[in-house]
């Protein structure tokens, strides 16, 4: 029987550019085999000494979206910027990439949809947002199918260095009676090749699932967890949130964005997906994500691609040389000295936000932790579970966490 979670502390966030909905249909895509790479718990060094890149995280999570699962798709809407905050707190800062892939079954309406990594956190969350849990009710599920994508059809870095994980979430069994279909153990000996681990997170407490779940996680080196119908999840609003969710709106609008008539059309999406997030998501949701921009591992997703006052500052363009038709629309109808006093304007209001926000999000953090204090703490929460599981496997790649999660 399929159930409902209250609440998730699931997500949180890639191909360089995202399109705003980068969703395939599961029946495309060749059987791909990598070549083989070093243990998955072989330790690695956690930055490249000949390019100071930082490490890197790639998460995919696997979620059934049939109509039992309305609740677990409505908490991961609220909460997966409380992964994504939870993940950035590693040390050495890293870069965070988060994929989906939503899967039901044969007959209904699709079988897997496919959004690939990336680090536009904003337009893996608007993916989020569509989704509907419609469908279902009759036991096992396409399971083997929505594993196999996860594993072929999104595009994982290549080599060691990477904390490359894929967190399944469900409450029925896969169906392994379809011809004609990889079954989960060959696509799992593919993710072990590659150094993907597979957890798995059951929802309720089919005895069929639950079989299938803990094989799944044990022939990949994952874990298992199992959630109440209930759910277990930390969910916390603060009397801070309003104000760091307004805040974070007035900081994404002095973004300014240059380049090609094809770079501005990708900047239009990535604008479109944040506006949206503004527009539907909750206030909590919201200061959730002001959180994540302004640690060091949100910085990217806050900025996106060919940011204007940030490549300015950083030296990378010279306004003074760039061709009109690259400036943003703003910039073009004047003179060049304004030019430079709108972006000295918008780097001081920019500089300005990010102190509030910063500041705003602390007592946030203080608020949380007290109220989880006085509430009898959360070890037994999913949202420690999936920490410490992160925690633990991302150790084999020289990151290393703080005692607790982020909500």
């Amino acid at each position: 029987m399929k159930t409902q979670l209250a609440g998730i502390a699931l997500f949180a966030a890639t191909v360089s550019a995202v399109a705003f909905y980068p969703s395939l249909q599961s029946h495309a895509g060749a059987h791909l085999v990598a070549p083989p790479i070093e243990p998955i718990d072989k330790l690695v060094p956690p930055v490249d000494p000949a390019t100071n890149a930082r490490p890197q995280i790639e998460v995919v999570f696997v979620l059934d979206t049939t109509s039992s699962m309305s609740g677990f798709i409505d908490a991961a809407k609220e909460k997966i910027w409380s992964i994504a905050n939870t993940m950035a707190s590693a040390q050495p800062t890293p870069e965070i990439k988060i994929g989906l892939v939503a899967f039901r079954d044969r007959g209904d309406a699709y079988v897997t949809q496919v959004t690939d990594l990336s680090d536009d956190l904003d337009s893996i969350y608007a993916k989020l947002m569509d989704f509907k849990a419609v469908g279902g009710g009759d036991g096992p599920e396409s399971v083997n199918q929505a594993l196999y994508d996860a594993v072929h059809r999104v595009t994982w870095s290549q080599g060691s260095q990477a904390y490359k994980a894929v967190f399944l979430v469900g409450d029925a069994p896969p169906h392994m009676d379809y011809a004609n279909e990889v079954q989960y153990p060959e696509t799992l000996k593919v993710a072990n090749t590659n150094g993907i681990r597979v957890n798995t997170i059951q929802s309720g407490q089919d005895h069929n699932t639950a079989r299938e779940w803990q094989r799944i996680a044990s022939l990949s080196q994952g874990d298992f967890f199992n959630v109440a119908e209930n759910g277990s999840a930390v969910a916390v609003t603060t009397p801070f949130d309003e104000n760091i969710a307004t805040l974070s709106r007035e900081l994404d609008d002095t973004r300014l964005y240059f380049g090609s008539a094809v770079e501005k059309a990708q900047q239009k999406l990535k604008k479109a997906a944040s506006d949206k997030l503004h527009a539907a998501a909750s206030i909590a949701t919201r200061a959730r994500r002001a959180a994540f921009n302004s640690s060091d591992s949100g910085e990217r997703n806050f900025l996106g691609n060919n940011e204007l006052i940030d490549a300015v500052e950083a030296g990378r363009v010279d306004l003074d040389s760039m061709a009109e038709a690259e400036l943003p629309a703003a910039l073009q109808a004047v003179a060049p000295e304004e030019r430079k006093t709108i972006i000295a304007s918008h780097a001081k209001k920019r500089s300005e936000l990010q102190a509030q926000i910063k500041e705003l999000a602390g007592k946030r953090d203080d608020f949380i932790a007290d109220r989880v204090e006085a509430d009898g703490g959360a070890e037994d929460s999913l949202d420690n579970k999936l920490y410490r599981s992160i925690r633990s496997q991302a150790a084999a790649k020289g990151l290393s966490y703080e005692d607790a999660p982020k909500y």
